[in-house]
């Protein structure tokens, strides 16, 4: 059996994880006696945590929220995921500020153990070299969205189309489904209901016009997973799949392991020592021509005619820059 003061930790651990506890499976769990269970549910209470204990036949307890808690019991793993969480949260936004100042919070009620484990993880979050300098995201406009999603509210809000047209703010009307990241920016995806369709908008151009509107029943997200749907939007494709919305295939002069590292998710096939098939895909097939162009290398288009044509297209407009001449 173990000793009382580690029981008294693994019994708060277990109460931790579920909402409820009957007295016998806590006693099953714990290899101790129901009484004993009894006994040291009041040793917890009498430190400050708020258990109730539920009525029937074979007794339940549960621990509640709220009131004055004494510090949180973690495990090896939770403070390693705690760490790294707060260091990488909300990049981009001030609630950056507020995590690390959770973390030194936490870091001092720790034991030296775990405080030691949580020191060795110094993780740093990059900012993706495309956002810029994107403006920060208010603590109070997370707040806000995350209210109305949570409410099932419609959200008024003036939107910024660009960061820098300050004056040239649309009002928006939305059914806020969902807060996202991506590539460093955080969005707000919902059902717009002027333009009767799904919708992404930055959360950092957002300008949110209390109160919120009536409540509303959420409707169902094309393919139900918003990842996915996300990902799709963001490739130019309709919601429904992950793909690129064009993709086409080429071989190019090239040794695969040179072609490898910058095909991204394209699928890279080896055909020779010089020489690889580069499978790709893009939101355009312009966009898509001109990604493989960066290759230097000479290039045999495989497919889709699409891609015959694109390349042909770019050819003519590097042909026509070619011959611009620029006045001294």
């Amino acid at each position: 059996m173990q000793k009382t003061s580690s029981r008294l930790l693994s019994l708060l651990s277990l109460l931790q994880t579920r909402r409820g506890w009957s007295g016998e499976d806590l006693a099953e769990r714990l290899g101790i006696t129901p009484r004993t269970v009894r006994r040291d549910i009041d040793r917890l209470r009498e430190l400050g945590y708020p258990i109730t204990a539920a009525k029937g036949p074979a007794g339940g307890y549960r621990l509640d929220a709220g009131g004055h808690l004494p510090p949180l019991l973690f495990d090896d793993g939770q403070a390693v995921a705690l760490a790294v969480a707060l260091q990488t949260a909300a990049t981009g936004t001030t609630i950056a500020e507020d995590a690390a100042r959770a973390l030194t919070v936490i870091r001092q009620v720790m034991p030296s153990r775990l405080r030691h484990r949580m020191d060795m993880l110094r993780v740093t979050a990059v900012r993706p070299p495309e956002s810029g300098d994107a403006s920060q995201v208010d603590t109070q406009v997370f707040t806000d969205l995350s209210t109305a999603i949570h409410s099932r509210e419609e959200l008024r809000f003036d939107y910024a189309q660009d960061r820098n047209a300050a004056a040239e703010q649309q009002r928006r009307r939305v059914q806020p489904h969902h807060l996202v990241t991506w590539s460093g920016r955080w969005y707000l995806l919902a059902w717009d209901l002027d333009r009767d369709d799904w919708r992404t908008f930055r959360v950092d151009r957002i300008h949110p016009r209390p109160p919120t509107g009536p409540r509303f029943t959420p409707r169902e997200l094309p393919g139900g997973d918003v990842p996915a749907f996300i990902t799709s939007r963001f490739r130019g494709s309709d919601g429904t799949t992950t793909d690129w919305p064009c993709r086409g295939e080429v071989v190019l002069d090239l040794p695969a392991t040179a072609v490898a590292p910058f095909a991204e998710d394209g699928i890279v096939e080896e055909l020779g020592p010089d020489r690889c098939r580069l499978a790709l895909g893009s939101w355009s097939w312009t966009g898509l021509a001109a990604t493989i162009g960066r290759f230097d290398a000479d290039i045999e288009v495989i497919g889709p005619p699409e891609l015959n044509a694109a390349f042909a297209h770019l050819a003519t407009r590097y042909a026509n820059a070619a011959r611009t001449t620029t006045a001294p």
